[in-house]
């Protein structure tokens, strides 16, 4: 398997289990909506902010961001559609890559002014293993959450997504 294939499975498996957490948060009631819920939010907005940069950084773009975290986050609403948006573009940004630009290596700059250097495969899978860090971190602020939205595994994901596999 290449790793521009495992990379495509990793990404698909990101966007599918986002979307299931976000969905469980949405289904939460406003009374369940407590400092720890809040809080997740806040987990949530930083991954997102990190995907976001990483995006720039993949594009060789310069970008406005100073920091990959804030002490506020915008509404549920609107950071479900964003990282909605973020993940459908990596799946797409994945798709387009030739073998040869997936090696590529890029130079960056983190928000904190320090030099960086990752090639294009190593900033992809640091892109699913944050996300799938903080995920885990939204279960342990919420475990209300973790019977709808904490089938969080890429086997589960794999099988789900093919259920032929579980033949």
């Amino acid at each position: 398997m290449s790793a521009k294939t495992l990379l495509n499975s990793l990404l698909r498996y990101k966007a599918s289990v986002d979307d299931e957490l976000l969905d469980a948060l949405s289904a939460l009631g406003e009374e369940a909506r407590s400092d720890a819920f809040h809080s997740a939010l806040r987990v949530l907005n930083h991954a997102h902010l990190v995907d976001r940069i990483f995006a720039a950084n993949l594009q060789r773009l310069g970008h406005s961001y100073t920091a990959s975290w804030s002490s506020q986050a915008p509404s549920l609403v609107q950071l479900a559609s964003d990282i909605r948006d973020t993940d459908r573009w990596y799946v797409d940004y994945n798709a387009r890559m030739t073998p040869d630009e997936m090696e590529e290596v890029v130079d960056f700059t983190f928000t904190d002014g320090g030099a960086g250097r990752m090639s294009r495969e190593e900033m992809l899978a640091h892109v699913v293993t944050h996300a799938g860090y903080h995920r885990g971190e939204v279960g342990r602020l919420l475990p209300d959450i973790e019977s709808t939205a904490m089938r969080d595994v890429f086997a589960g994901y794999l099988h789900r997504a093919d259920p032929a596999r579980r033949q």
